[in-house]
């Protein structure tokens, strides 16, 4: 059994019985909707959110984790003599990195590295499931940190989206607004750069979006998880698309959930992957 415990969000995506598997803690972010706060929850628990997302006129919005709650997680771990390594969402996207910190600093830092993962969904579980793995491989906890931080940098995100709506109402389209213009049926490409949403390109219709998305895959790509909203059919046809492109690198299809997916709406699109 290692002696270090792995922390993350609930942006990771992972599956319940997965995390439980491999004790791994998730730190909910919640969502306020349609006067609830709920915590964002696990695979498999997205349906209802997402049904009442596209009949509502409320628009969701999240809050990070608070300190408190990374800090009962850390004081558990360390009753046990284990050490901590939390890897969270792009402290660009959200305040979660800031609460895990602050929690760190209240209990024993010395004992807990908290990593900035500057992506999130599919790509952030990766590096929790490699932590998770060198940790079992009895790796120290510096060590693991510098790897981790190494292999963050070959992974990125391409999304795009299905109506601008959900962008224009969080907020996030303030940067790509000019870029994208108004022209009907043009559809933003954007990336996660060095931890921040990017636009990157535009096409006139999701299909040449998505396909635009595909060519920026690097040949030597890996890992390819194409995640998405309530969009299972699209995702599968991608999946087929880029089997044949990259039939050497794993592919699968993932859910984003009510976090990411309060931003982005129903029937996005993402394609994480890494080199």
């Amino acid at each position: 059994m290692s002696n270090i415990q792995i922390v993350t969000d609930s942006t990771a995506y992972m599956l319940r019985e997965q995390a439980i598997e491999k004790e791994i803690e998730i730190v909910p972010l919640s969502v306020y909707f349609n006067g609830t706060v709920t915590n964002e929850g696990f695979p498999g628990e997205f349906n209802d959110f997402f049904e009442a997302l596209m009949t509502s006129k409320d628009f969701p919005t999240t809050s990070q984790p608070s300190a408190e709650a990374f800090k009962s997680v850390y004081e558990k771990a360390l009753a046990c003599d284990k050490e901590v390594i939390v890897i969270v969402i792009s402290s660009k996207l959200s305040g979660t990195y800031n609460s895990a910190s602050v929690a760190a600093k209240m209990v024993d830092e010395n004992r807990i590295s908290v990593i900035d993962s500057e992506t999130t969904a599919s790509n952030l579980r990766i590096l929790v499931e490699r932590a998770k793995e060198l940790s079992e491989e009895g790796k120290p906890r510096e060590e693991i940190v510098k790897i981790i931080n190494e292999e963050k940098s070959r992974m990125s995100i391409n999304l795009t989206v299905d109506t601008l709506d959900y962008l224009k109402k969080g907020g996030r389209l303030t940067d790509i607004q000019a870029f994208i213009g108004s022209i009907l049926n043009i559809k933003p490409i954007i990336a996660l750069v060095e931890g921040k949403l990017v636009p990157v390109g535009k096409a006139r219709g999701k299909s040449k979006a998505i396909d635009m998305m595909v060519s920026n895959i690097p040949m030597d790509v890996k890992i390819i998880s194409i995640c998405q909203i309530s969009a299972l059919e699209e995702a599968e046809q991608i999946k087929h698309i880029l089997s044949s492109k990259f039939a050497h690198a794993h592919i699968n299809i993932d859910d984003l959930g009510p976090v990411i997916g309060a931003h982005l709406g129903p029937k996005a699109i993402g394609i994480c992957f890494t080199w």
